[in-house]
């Protein structure tokens, strides 16, 4: 088993497929939405992870006015915040999250104050004290707005945050602001991450005496 070390000041946490499972209720409500606009749902999917909907819906629309993604947004947050069917947390979350309580850390996610709240709750998770979500941003991931409105917030440098992602937009995320990225999960394994894990079991954390983390990380 090889393992690698990655040393930071504080950690950034993408919420779905990083923490939470929520793969079910996206699939249903985005199937659904490509359904309705005679898209192929297998073809949406592919580009809705860790996108805010607006955004998805700007690359599988080009032509739609930018004022219907927004509404069309609106109405799929509300559906996805009242469904929570499924939502599970990745394995090793809870473990991970209460290792991490006392650190330095933040929840950047795409998702609205709302949707957030709704799935780290169906999941059991703790919601992190500082938190970045889609209301706080003016640029989807993979802008790297979120990332470093996070480390601003947490009062560190870009390349003293260590960021775990599992899509394509969050990894480039996290990359164009200048972070180190550990990719969670099957969707992250092709994109080269600093590090990847199948999911959080794989991470021990260690606080150092000098104030800073230790990630220890091990592949399968």
């Amino acid at each position: 088993m090889s393992a690698t070390v990655l040393t930071a000041r504080a950690l950034l946490l993408d919420m779905d497929g990083t923490l939470v499972n929520s793969d079910a209720v996206v699939e249903r409500c985005w199937r659904r939405w490509a359904l309705r606009h005679g898209l192929d749902p297998e073809a949406a999917l592919k580009v809705v992870h860790g996108r805010q909907g607006y955004a998805t819906m700007a690359v599988l629309l080009p032509d739609r006015p930018v004022e219907e993604n927004y509404a069309d947004n609106r109405a799929m947050l509300a559906e996805e915040t009242a469904d929570v069917d499924g939502v599970v947390p990745i394995g090793g979350a809870a473990a991970f999250m209460a290792a991490i309580a006392d650190l330095p850390h933040a929840l950047v996610t795409s998702a609205d104050s709302a949707l957030a709240t709704a799935r780290m709750g169906a999941a059991a998770l703790p919601m992190p004290a500082v938190r970045v979500t889609a209301e706080q941003v003016g640029a989807s991931k993979p802008d790297p707005e979120g990332f470093l409105k996070g480390a601003a917030e947490l009062g560190f440098d870009a390349a003293d945050c260590v960021v775990f992602e599992d899509s394509e937009a969050g990894i480039a995320a996290g990359r164009a602001a200048g972070m180190r990225v550990v990719g969670v999960g099957p969707r992250a394994a092709t994109l080269a991450p600093d590090a990847h894990v199948e999911d959080l079991t794989r991470v021990r954390v260690e606080a150092t005496g000098d104030g800073s983390i230790r990630l220890h990380i091990s592949a399968a």
